[in-house]
C-alpha cells in the first residue's frame, strides 16, 4: 500500500484505475476499504473510466495514529488531501469525502479551490452549518470508554461498535473527535464556486437535509437519497448513479 509523509504525518492511499482523477475522503472512525472498497464505489468508478485516489486520513487506517487534538483540525485534515494531489503531481482532482470526510472537502474547496475541480458531499447537511452535529465529548467518551458495555449513550454506543468493527485506535480516534469539530460557516459556504452536489438519506439524522446545506453554495445541487439513514446512504445505488452523473456532466 502506498503512503507518503506530510509534515511528518505518514498517509496511506489507495491509487486505482485511469482517466480523470478522483479522490474519496472517508468518514470518522471507517477507512478507504471500509468506506470506498466495500461499498463498491472504487469498482464503479475505475468502470466509469476514473482514476480512484482514497486516502486514509490521519489517525485512521493504514495512516498514523496521533494523540494530539490539535493535529486533528479539520483545516490540518483537509490539507493532507491537498498535500495528496500534489503528492500525485495532479493539477487539480474531483475530490468526493462522506460525513468527516465531506467536511474535509469542504474545508479544502474554500481553502484552495485551485485543486478541486467538482467536489462531492454526501452524508451532510444542515446540522452541519454552524455546529457540529455530534457531542464531541459524548462520542469521545464512548471510544475511551473501559469497554462498550460501559457506554450507555446510544450514539456513543454506535460509534464505538463501529470502531471496533473497524479495528480502529480507539484512542486516536478520540483525539481526532475532539479535534476534528469545526463548523463549517455561512459566509465561507458562500465563497465556493466550484460544482458541488450534496447528497444525504431522507432518514440521516446525524447530516439533517442535504437541502439546507445546499442553499448556502452557490449553485449547488441536491440528492436527497431514499429510506437511507447515516450509515446505509453510503452504498446507495441511487448515490452512485446520482454522483457519474453529476461527475459526467463536468467532461
Amino acid at each position: 500500500m502506498p503512503s507518503f509523509d506530510h509534515d511528518g504525518v505518514d498517509i496511506a492511499f489507495l491509487d486505482e484505475g485511469e482517466g480523470e482523477p478522483i479522490v474519496l475522503v472517508h468518514g470518522f472512525a471507517s477507512n478507504k476499504e471500509v468506506n470506498w472498497v466495500a461499498p463498491g464505489w472504487v469498482s464503479t468508478l475505475t468502470r466509469a473510466g476514473r482514476r480512484v485516489i482514497a486516502l486514509d486520513n490521519r489517525g485512521h487506517g493504514a495512516s498514523a495514529k496521533l494523540y494530539d487534538p490539535a493535529a486533528y483540525h479539520s483545516a490540518v485534515m483537509a490539507d493532507d488531501v491537498r498535500a495528496l494531489i500534489d503528492h500525485l503531481g495532479l493539477p487539480r482532482a474531483d475530490v468526493m469525502g462522506y460525513s468527516m470526510g465531506a467536511r474535509n472537502t469542504a474545508f479544502l474547496a474554500i481553502a484552495n479551490p485551485g485543486h478541486v475541480r467538482a467536489a462531492v458531499l454526501g452524508g451532510v447537511g444542515g446540522r452541519l452549518v454552524g455546529g457540529v452535529g455530534l457531542v464531541p465529548d459524548v462520542i469521545a467518551a464512548a471510544l475511551e470508554a473501559p469497554s462498550r458495555d460501559d457506554v450507555t449513550d446510544p450514539v456513543g454506543y454506535q460509534f464505538r461498535a463501529f470502531a471496533e468493527q473497524t479495528k480502529s485506535d480507539l484512542r486516536a480516534l478520540a483525539a481526532c473527535m475532539r479535534g476534528s469539530r469545526q463548523p463549517l460557516e455561512r459566509d465561507a459556504l458562500a465563497r465556493i464556486e466550484l460544482p458541488v452536489l450534496v447528497a444525504a438519506g431522507t432518514k440521516d439524522q446525524v447530516a439533517g437535509p442535504a437541502t439546507e446545506l445546499a442553499a448556502l453554495i452557490p449553485g449547488a445541487q441536491t440528492l436527497a437519497i431514499p429510506d437511507r439513514d447515516h450509515m446505509l446512504a453510503v452504498g446507495d445505488r441511487v448515490f452512485k448513479a446520482a454522483v457519474l452523473k453529476f461527475l459526467s456532466d463536468r467532461t
